[in-house]
């Protein structure tokens, strides 16, 4: 993705990619079973916004992306919610770990 004016084209993308994982989120919120409170909705849409600002991630291995791929990017890891991502996170780190670990012991 050409960022021709970069400051700017950069707000723009957190913005916007924090914008979906916050609605998603809200979304998510309101269509669940729990007691609808303010803590429970700034909390994770907070949260919501976080998980899909990782699809900015997705700039590093493929800066020419386009922005409809980003955006689905962002709202997959939206609906996954944080949860999903810490539990595949963990997983990851787990392998690393054991591989460390088996080559510091040889």
């Amino acid at each position: 993705m050409h960022m021709p004016n970069g400051e700017t084209s950069f707000i723009r993308i957190v913005l916007m990619l924090g914008g979906i994982g916050a609605v998603i989120s809200l979304a998510k919120v309101l269509v669940g079973n729990e007691a609808i409170t303010l803590r429970l909705i700034v909390g994770r849409t907070i949260l919501g916004s976080g998980t899909s600002l990782l699809a900015g991630m997705a700039l590093i291995h493929f800066p020419d992306i386009h922005i409809l791929a980003l955006v689905g990017v962002a709202a997959a890891l939206g609906i996954m919610g944080s949860s999903v991502i810490e539990m595949a996170l963990t997983r990851l780190l787990v392998r690393y770990l054991g591989r460390l670990k088996k080559e510091n012991e040889s």
